[in-house]
């Protein structure tokens, strides 16, 4: 009885417009008020949810991105896709895609490559004479390669919660990165061929070495953070405070856009974007430790797998659950409140932690384009400067190459799973 109090409190509370960490940590402190509980219990879990080591990479990931939005890099990356692909039918649209691709190794978030590039891009595709649904909605679309592409900070909270090794999970979200981009340009190209978007001049050798030479060093920026935790050079944690240095080395001294006023802006913004993500962490904290003491998820696997036994419909369900509840809530915490419950029920069927991981955050990630709380989608609203109903017309289209990359992902493990075992998990000889 307490348990679905506790539940009903917490969707009303969500209803009603409740910031995230506030319903969880007031349904949560509802549950053990009512069960006797000493209310210590509620401290004691918020500080050990946030009490780890992994978690630092957090606000150094956010701060990099942050720092290189400020320094300019964005408009760097642009034009070096826009020289690389803006050829194709439908030029700017793939431009588009494979400055996400660039920019995802360097933020690992959504809302950032929407915010970031999401200016320039819609920009200059309304200068070209692209419609302003089309350059919206892949816009936002391809805001979501962001947190699939190491480094990714979704990826950071699972592997924290699932106790899994965040550098297997970088390395694993490579190639559905590269799927969800081919995926979103074969749908630019097919609305290319229909509405006759318009194309760059041919391939220019020189403009793209033009273009390149000024893009070189920011494109270091995932070969360091992923070069450095493939080599062993350093954790993945490490690795955020290497694109901190990095960052701030190409803003302050190289192009010298970064000064004082804007650093210490950016590190505000951090600050409060932090504040915000450990908040929801620690309040998601006491509400899956409570899931826990109760064995929610033994009894939800139980139920579960009463139903079917078949791997395949299990697997569906668990994404139409996944994908609904990331329609409602915000990633982070469907992170925290999920993982705990679903993730035994996929290991139970055969799914390894890490490839569930990443059909996990990629299924959250397309809620990040559904409403009501599709966060990217209200970014967007206020970029493009259109409605909110009209953003998310747009970018309905786009959902379809998006979920069948996630049934490619879900259904063939070894999209995700390849890198990992040849990486990390090869026989020892002998």
């Amino acid at each position: 009885m307490a348990l679905a109090m506790m539940f009903v409190l917490l969707f009303v509370l969500l209803v009603a417009g409740a910031p995230v960490a506030v319903a969880l940590g007031v349904a949560s402190l509802a549950f053990i008020s009512t069960t006797g509980m000493p209310n210590l219990v509620v401290l004691h879990n918020m500080v050990n949810g946030i009490n780890s080591f992994p978690l630092i990479a957090v606000p150094f990931f956010i701060l990099a991105g942050h720092l290189m939005n400020t320094a300019g890099i964005t408009t760097r990356i642009f034009n070096f896709a826009r020289a690389t692909v803006g050829w194709l039918h439908g030029g700017l649209g793939h431009v588009n895609v494979g400055a996400s691709i660039i920019f995802a190794g360097m933020s690992g978030a959504a809302t950032a490559d929407a915010g970031g590039l999401g200016n320039i891009e819609i920009k200059a595709m309304r200068d070209a004479g692209y419609d302003t649904d089309f350059s919206v909605g892949i816009t936002a679309a391809s805001s979501t390669i962001g947190p699939i592409i190491p480094p990714s900070l979704p990826l950071v909270i699972y592997g924290v919660i699932a106790d899994t090794s965040i550098g297997q999970l970088f390395v694993a979200g490579m190639i559905p990165g590269l799927l969800m981009a081919l995926a979103l340009m074969t749908m630019v190209f097919f609305f290319a061929r229909i509405r006759g978007y318009p194309r760059d001049d041919r391939f220019s050798p020189r403009v793209f070495l033009r273009s390149f030479g000024d893009a070189i060093l920011p494109l270091f920026t995932p070969v360091i953070i992923v070069g450095g935790i493939l080599t062993g050079a350093f954790t993945p944690t490490e690795a955020a405070i290497a694109a901190v240095v990095y960052s701030m080395f190409l803003g302050v001294f190289v192009y010298r856009t970064l000064d004082f006023r804007r650093v210490l802006k950016v590190s505000m913004d951090t600050i409060e974007t932090t504040a915000s993500i450990m908040l929801i962490v620690a309040a998601s904290a006491i509400f899956a430790w409570i899931l826990t003491a109760n064995q929610v998820a033994q009894v939800f696997a139980d139920r579960l797998l009463g139903l079917t036994e078949n791997p395949t419909m299990v697997l569906l369900i668990i994404l139409l659950i996944v994908l609904v509840v990331g329609c409602f809530m915000e990633t982070i915490a469907a992170i925290t409140i999920l993982t705990p419950v679903l993730l035994p029920v996929a290991v139970t069927v055969g799914v390894d932690p890490v490839h569930f991981g990443i059909i996990l955050i990629l299924n959250l990630m397309i809620g990040l384009l559904t409403p009501p709380v599709g966060m990217v989608l209200y970014v967007l609203s206020k970029v493009a400067r259109v409605p909110f109903e009209r953003c998310v017309v747009a970018t309905a289209p786009f959902l379809v190459p998006l979920l069948v990359v996630l049934l490619l992902l879900t259904f063939i493990p070894s999209l995700s799973m390849w890198l990992p075992t040849l990486l990390y998990r090869q026989p020892v000889a002998g």
